[in-house]
């Protein structure tokens, strides 16, 4: 059956949630129908629609700023309208931004984990909202990864940030439709009236190519489907002096750094004997980010078999591994690198969501006894996000 998104829902109803009232929109190029007609097109050319403002999270309305990069508010010229931005001054709109609009509608395709900071953004809409009484409308997309996984840690208290503002763990296992449902009935002190539009046709086990849903790049290091896959762990290297292959065509697929044995390292993770991944030598040159035109030397992880592919455990192996590897020449970013958040925390301990991992690892703490702490949590919250769910 073909599985329809929240726009493809919404223009099947002919707009008739909208009628007579204001609409921010909060989108980017993910925000597309089947036919990759863009939301912001349909919206500004539907005669049902008044438009009267349009926000953005991280990476901007065309999705092409780098990673925590502030972007500034401006005009859009299409239609004079002003386009916020909640990833430069402030996070969430302000009482001047929710003036002209009654209703905030949100179409962005989520990658279904906890680092990405879209989800949180919205999050920010939600308080504002509630606050201004403000709705809020979510046009749902299917979680790219699916909806059955739930795997990772909590975020312990101190270690609250936009990648990660609310205890849920890093693969939550929602559409960002649920997810806001969740979050906004929990931890929203001022609930917002919220309305999810939802796919038809969707199942929680579905992979993305089960949809037949087009792929369009979220971010600029978000390309492939076969980037989302391996995001869950993969992103943890951002805490590291180790490239993460930004800068290169496969960001999140490969890891290395100039002082690295590349066949030597495929060799020792793929002696680890873990299920669904095998380890190639790779060399690259990053033209952005960690060791900019450098050549780097590393492994690309091919993931074999998807099932039982488990990215948190493999990518913390491949840290771990190559810090015992390299005690001399790796180390973990200092606090002060964050980026906008830049303060106290190592930026990897805000993307595990504490400081207990980094120190497990620092302490040699078996993989397998690292994750193992987290499946009381886990357990927890499958139970926590039952009622929230909208799928099968």
């Amino acid at each position: 059956m073909t599985v329809l998104t929240g726009i493809d829902a919404l223009l099947q109803n002919g707009f008739r949630w909208l009628a007579g009232r204001r609409i921010g929109l909060l989108t980017n190029p993910s925000g597309v129908d089947r036919q990759l007609s863009s939301t912001y097109d349909i919206f500004r050319r539907a005669t049902e629609v008044n438009l009267t403002a349009i926000f953005t999270p991280e990476h901007g309305f065309a999705a092409a700023a780098p990673d925590a990069a502030h972007i500034d508010s401006t005009i859009d010229r299409r239609t004079g309208l002003l386009v916020y931005s909640l990833y430069g001054q402030t996070y969430r709109p302000t009482a001047e931004m929710l003036a002209a609009v009654d209703v905030i509608v949100c179409d962005i395709q989520d990658i279904g984990v906890r680092y990405y900071t879209y989800a949180w953004t919205i999050t920010h809409i939600l308080e504002a909202a509630g606050e201004a009484g403000v709705e809020v409308m979510i046009l749902d997309r299917p979680n790219p990864l699916g909806g059955i996984t739930i795997a990772g840690p909590p975020v312990e208290p101190g270690f609250e940030s936009l990648v990660g503002r609310f205890s849920v763990p890093i693969q939550p296992g929602l559409t960002l439709g649920e997810l806001a449902q969740l979050v906004n009935a929990t931890w929203n002190p001022t609930p917002a009236e919220l309305t999810v539009v939802r796919c038809e046709n969707w199942r929680r086990a579905y992979t993305w190519e089960q949809t037949g849903l087009p792929w369009t790049p979220t971010s600029p290091a978000m390309p492939h489907i076969s980037t989302a896959q391996h995001y869950p762990g993969a992103c943890l290297i951002e805490g590291t002096n180790l490239s993460d292959g930004r800068g290169t065509a496969l960001p999140f697929e490969i890891v290395g750094a100039p002082w690295i044995d590349a066949p030597a390292l495929a060799d020792h993770l793929n002696a680890q004997g873990w299920t669904g991944v095998r380890f190639r030598p790779h060399t690259f040159l990053p033209t952005t980010s960690k060791w900019r035109d450098q050549t780097c030397c590393g492994v690309q992880a091919h993931i074999t078999a998807p099932d039982r592919w488990q990215p948190i455990a493999v990518w913390l192996g491949v840290i771990r591994a190559i810090r015992r590897l390299y005690p001399d020449q790796f180390h973990w970013l200092p606090p002060e690198s964050g980026g906008v958040e830049a303060g106290t925390v190592h930026h990897f301990d805000r993307l595990i969501g504490s400081d207990q991992v980094r120190q497990q690892i620092e302490a040699g703490v078996p993989l397998a006894e690292i994750t193992a702490n987290w499946d009381d949590f886990v357990r927890a919250f499958a139970e926590k996000r039952q009622p929230f769910l909208l799928y099968d």
